[in-house]
């Protein structure tokens, strides 16, 4: 609560609440705006009456609610000003990341051997201002330099801190040629250098569409606002055409009576806003901004509103398995030698094919032999060894060692490789090799020339506690589907250990779209994650598509979402917080018209009661007075817009369970005990109106 309500927040909040009462800018939310109207046209009656002693209604009375009236647009507009100055916060933070730095804009396409200092300064170029860059503009950017701009990087390899963007202080490889191409204008180089190729024109930046976005200053209604938005000013409308009509009638039954009195105009005010959805109305706008800004403090950039109320209907989750599901490097955990063979010799080979293998399932396979067998690095430059790197035509790496010609790869890549030199692949490997993908793990197949040796097996680690989130994203209808290159037998097996509905194995980007589009055809919303160019088809088809930072401006642009985390889990929680944005719009929905209903036994009675004394009946709440009763009402209508910001600015939390008991429970809690709430409260507002002395 402390950080919601800050000092610094509240100020900036309560000046940019009296800067919203222009007309112009509450016109653009219906209920609102008649309640501006209302308490202008009071408040010339209140100064009417106190200037002429004439009038229909009480000067004091007429001031109270023109006064309470002002309070409730004051409190609409401050519950707007609060949830955009929490982005305003984030935006400054984000302002001081953006500067106007110089930029080295190359003459001409950069030549592919500037390595060293001298050639990297002999290189043509123009020293400008960051920002008269334009797309497609080649800059250089040397150690200890700010990027200038959003870009993608066309040579070189670099360390580049991004904590100004990111928030995480250690600093991440960005390269050329690869799915970690991309970088932010703002973020520092720390080491080497990169030539980068900008994509965007001053304006349009990341930081620019970021802070434009936790502002809420290009934040546009989602269809879902827009309906309820219409929904709300027909209601109005409907209470305005009613209420307009209450005044002559209440004449024509008085003068018919030839007793009583009619209703005031300040009454008939009053009961309009009490009847209209005012506190909905007040809190809807703020509802929307903070579904945004919580996305937000997640590290995720949404483009359009759309995207988040669609991440709260998703009900198809396609989810990566390396780095979403399983921690993403895969471990040597056995080696399992063929019949005849000895573990430690299967070992002692396939560390001897690892030695130059610097990726972590290579350096696994090396500390395994360490750990099993005390098998330590060894002084092989007597023996003139030739090192094979692994590639993807071959699909498997090794050592040449003299005549011994050592390989380590894939059942399918070594199986001819052992053929094709005139020896037979033993089936027992085969039968090993088939067991170990079918409980989740990756086979590596060793051989020593023609004789083969054994496999290692590579386990790939779920990570802890997933199978529980997906449990939970079941409760809630959303089917989670796993999508590996795995072969199908590993797929199977981690599938079934992770606990997800189901798999795509040996997933293309072709199969991506068919199954994403197979899922649509049948009504399902679907979301996925990806960073690679390979994956923009399928997050351009995705209903929700979260492209990582750290990918290629291609994913980037393809995604309605970007999560400078680039962590493939974030989905999870972006699905949840689409859940809270719409649960809590309605939530409060349902409570607003509740309350309404409440309501009208609190001021329909006092309101018609010098007219229709037959209505004193309803009144079951036994009020002071008519006066009172109505001052309560509007007070009360006031008040409760306050009281219900923390939760439209927080939202209300969604616990996993089928749509219908969360159904089922919200109209519980927010349906009856906004019908209830009312009650009690007005009573209160009353007794203590009445020991005031109002009558």
């Amino acid at each position: 609560m402390s950080r919601l309500f800050e000092p610094t927040l509240l100020r900036r909040a309560v000046v940019d609440a009296c800067l919203k009462l222009d007309p112009r800018r509450t016109i653009k939310n219906p209920v609102i705006f008649v309640v501006e109207i209302g308490a202008a046209f009071t408040t010339v009656l209140f100064l009417h009456a106190a200037l002429t002693s004439a009038g229909d209604a009480p000067p004091a009375f007429t001031l109270a609610v023109s006064l309470w009236l002002w309070f409730t647009v004051l409190f609409s507009n401050f519950a707007e000003a609060l949830a955009e100055g929490r982005g305003k916060a984030q935006a400054d933070t984000l302002r001081r990341a953006r500067r106007d730095v110089g930029a080295h804009r190359l003459r001409s396409p950069p030549p592919p051997d500037a390595t060293t200092s001298p050639q990297l300064h002999a290189v043509p170029r123009d020293e400008i201002p960051s920002a008269d860059l334009r797309r497609g503009d080649v800059v250089l950017v040397t150690a200890g330099e700010l990027i200038p701009g959003d870009g993608e990087v066309i040579e070189g390899v670099a360390s580049v801190d991004e904590s100004a963007i990111t928030g995480e202080s250690a600093p991440v490889i960005r390269e050329s040629g690869g799915d970690r191409s991309a970088v932010t204008g703002g973020t520092r180089v720390l080491s080497d250098h990169l030539f980068v190729r900008i994509t965007a024109n001053p304006g349009e930046t990341f930081l620019d569409r970021m802070i434009g976005m936790v502002e809420g200053a290009r934040r546009k209604k989602t269809p879902n606002e827009i309906a309820l938005d219409i929904f709300l000013a027909a209601l109005t409308m409907i209470f305005l055409l009613a209420a307009v009509t209450l005044r002559p009638f209440s004449e024509d039954a008085a003068l018919a009576a030839g007793a009583g009195a009619p209703v005031t105009v300040t009454v008939v005010i009053a009961l309009l806003v009490c009847l209209i959805p005012t506190t909905i109305g007040g809190l809807l706008s703020a509802i929307g901004i903070a579904g945004m800004d919580r996305l937000v403090r997640a590290n995720v950039l949404a483009t359009s509103g759309r995207a988040v109320e669609a991440a709260g209907d998703v009900d198809v989750l396609l989810l990566d398995k390396t780095g979403t599901i399983t921690l993403g490097n895969r471990q040597a955990t056995a080696f399992l030698p063929a019949p005849g063979v000895g573990e430690r010799d299967l070992a002692e080979a396939a560390q001897l094919a690892s030695l130059a293998d610097e990726t972590p399932e290579g350096r696994s396979i090396v500390v395994l032999a360490k750990q099993r067998f005390q098998i330590r690095g060894r002084d092989l430059t007597s023996r003139k060894p030739t090192f094979v790197p692994f590639t993807a035509e071959t699909r498997m790496s090794g050592i040449d060692l003299g005549p011994r010609r050592i390989r380590k790869g894939a059942t399918e890549a070594i199986e001819p490789w052992v053929t094709t030199q005139g020896a037979p692949f033993p089936p027992a490997v085969a039968e090993t090799a088939a067991e170990v993908a079918r409980r989740g793990s990756t086979p590596l197949v060793v051989a020593d020339g023609a004789r083969v040796l054994g496999v290692v097996e590579l386990k790939d680690v779920v990570k802890g506690g997933i199978r529980e989130r997906f449990a939970a994203l079941r409760r809630l209808g959303i089917r989670t589907i796993m999508v590996t290159g795995d072969n199908p037998l590993t797929a199977a097996a981690i599938a079934a250990e992770a606990g997800v509905d189901d798999f795509l194995a040996e997933a293309t980007p072709e199969k991506k779209l068919e199954l994403i589009r197979a899922y649509q055809s049948k009504g399902h919303l679907v979301a996925m994650t990806g960073d690679g160019t390979n994956d923009a088809p399928a997050l351009a088809q995705a209903d929700v598509a979260v492209a990582m930072n750290t990918g290629t401006q291609a994913a980037k642009e393809a995604g309605n979402m970007v999560d400078l985390d680039s962590n493939p889990t974030k989905l999870l929680d972006i699905v949840a917080i689409g859940k809270e944005l719409l649960v809590t719009r309605g939530a409060l929905t349902t409570f607003s018209i509740a309350n309404d209903v409440s309501k009208y036994f609190a001021i329909i009675p006092a309101a018609f009661a010098a007219t229709f004394p037959q209505l004193e009946a309803l009144d079951v709440m036994g009020l002071g007075s008519p006066t009172s009763a109505v001052l309560a009402a509007v007070i009360f209508n006031a008040l409760i817009i306050v009281a219900l910001i923390p939760i439209a600015l927080r939202g209300v939390r969604v616990r996993p369970a089928p749509s219908a008991v969360m159904l089922r429970k919200n109209l519980l809690v927010f349906g009856l005990g906004g019908l209830v709430l009312p009650f009690p409260c007005i009573k209160l507002i009353d007794l203590l109106l009445t020991s005031m002395g109002v009558t």
